[in-house]
């Protein structure tokens, strides 16, 4: 008669392995199902430069929210020191005026008009033409001058709170763009870290290769617009080599708004900050009238500009870890041009 014994059971230590092992293995096959797939150079390139574009559009609406604070905080200055003066004024008229009280009250008689100043309100009084009566030619006036000073301080402290207010929400703007830039290039950093050696030093290479070709440029022999943009031009080139640094003016470091407005403060005109003003700073031109030294805007919002160095090249300073440079104007979406 055949035996019928159970079956031996698996150990739980052995149960334990199989079942840990195999979720291993279909987490790791679900890991590989998601994984994406290494990006190839040419792709980290073109999203790093589209990471550097963004950074540079956001580097003009910083230098724009820098200039409004500039201006904001010497309004502020002006302000809070027009209503200091103002105080100082307004506490000498009441010290005469004072003064007075003081001579009545000792002599056991107050004038009507007096008593109403110590009771603090005396616009109050003034625009009540019956009481006007009871003031002395001299009482009248110094109380009216009083009445006309305080109103005047209280505009002026209420202009300088709303001063104060907009240079507050400006420093606000100013530190989400500086926080929106510094995040854009550390994203950019962050893939060209993904590369290999290599390819981070082709990359580079080819970088350098580009500034070195400034030495081999073909600028033709077109004739500045003016002398001033000859200046400028000249001062522009001296600074090939320098690199960009967003928010940078020079004169060691520079970004696209700032190496044009520094070259033709050189040559005694003053710009403003970023390229959007810099765009209506004189007579808008074609592609087919720029001179050498004019003002040449890039990008449907014009946060890119340069100066017009000839023969279809570009001065500029172009994006974070390139140099001011000759380039292409083919290699950007050109708006047009603006003779200062």
């Amino acid at each position: 008669m055949a035996s019928h014994r159970r079956p031996k059971q698996p150990s739980r230590t052995r149960v334990t392995v199989f079942t840990a092992t195999a979720a291993a293995a279909v987490a790791l096959s679900s890991q590989a199902a998601h994984a994406e797939p290494k990006q190839s150079k040419e792709e980290v390139k073109s999203e790093v430069d589209k990471l550097y574009e963004q950074a540079e559009q956001a580097t003009e609406k910083y230098n724009g929210a820098k200039e409004d604070q500039q201006k904001l905080q010497k309004e502020v200055d002006t302000l809070q020191d027009k209503v200091a003066r103002g105080q100082e004024e307004l506490n000498k008229l009441r010290k005469g005026i004072g003064t007075v009280a003081s001579g009545q009250y000792r002599s056991g008689s107050i004038d009507p008009s007096v008593q109403l100043f110590l009771s603090g309100d005396p616009d109050t009084y003034l625009e009540k033409a019956s009481t006007l009566d009871q003031l002395s030619g001299k009482q009248a006036a110094q109380l009216k001058t009083i009445a006309d000073k305080q109103r005047t301080l209280s505009q002026e402290r209420e202009e300088a709170a709303g001063k104060i207010k907009d240079l507050s929400d400006t420093r606000k703007a100013l530190g989400e763009k500086k926080d929106e830039i510094q995040g854009k290039l550390a994203k950019a950093q962050k893939l060209l870290n993904t590369l290999t050696a290599k390819e981070r030093a082709e990359l580079q290479q080819k970088e350098a290769r580009a500034n070195r070709a400034n030495s081999r440029v073909d600028l033709g022999n077109a004739v500045p617009s003016s002398q001033r943009a000859a200046a400028a031009l000249a001062a522009a080139k001296t600074k090939i080599g320098s690199p960009y640094v967003w928010g940078a003016t020079g004169p060691s470091s520079f970004d696209c708004s700032g190496l044009t407005s520094w070259a033709y403060q050189q040559a005694g005109q003053s710009l403003p900050r970023t390229s959007q003003e810099q765009a209506t700073a004189g007579t808008q031109i074609g592609r087919d009238q720029l001179k050498p030294g004019d003002l040449v805007l890039f990008y449907s919002d014009l946060h890119h500009i340069g100066l017009y160095a000839g023969n279809g090249q570009v001065l500029h300073a172009p994006k974070p870890g390139a140099a001011v440079r000759f380039e292409s104007m083919d290699n950007m979406p050109f708006m047009y041009g603006v003779r200062v």
